[in-house]
């Protein structure tokens, strides 16, 4: 009876120390937090016009002849319409005469500037 006693006596002394008799592994660590997941990386909706206005239409004709290097892709994302409708213009533009075929495949289409405009080297 009396090494049972002193069993808890023990065992109690070691519980009030206020925690500085834990071993290392367990100081250390502590509850690990739980990851927290990102909700992704978030685009701006682009709000390219559906239609050609007068405006737009005009800087069609005037701008986009004087590109280096045209292709929908660059004239949907610096006049602010569809790719769609880019497609469309260019290929008004390359019918009229004001720009030229360099390659076509698949979807992706490329064009340039005439020459004979003085504009290329």
């Amino acid at each position: 009876f009396d090494k049972l006693i002193k069993a808890e006596a023990v065992v109690s002394t070691q519980s009030t120390g206020g925690g500085k008799d834990k071993p290392a592994k367990a100081k250390s660590g502590g509850k690990a937090k739980k990851k927290k997941w990102s909700k992704g990386k978030s685009r701006d909706k682009l709000n390219n016009a559906p239609l050609f206005d007068k405006s737009t239409y005009a800087k069609l004709v005037d701008e986009v002849p004087k590109y280096k290097l045209i292709t929908p892709s660059i004239v949907s994302e610096r006049l602010k319409v569809r790719g769609s409708l880019a497609r469309f213009g260019l290929k008004e533009l390359h019918e009229k005469g004001l720009i030229k075929l360099v390659d076509q495949h698949g979807s992706q289409v490329i064009y340039t500037r005439n020459s004979n405009e003085g504009l290329e080297d």
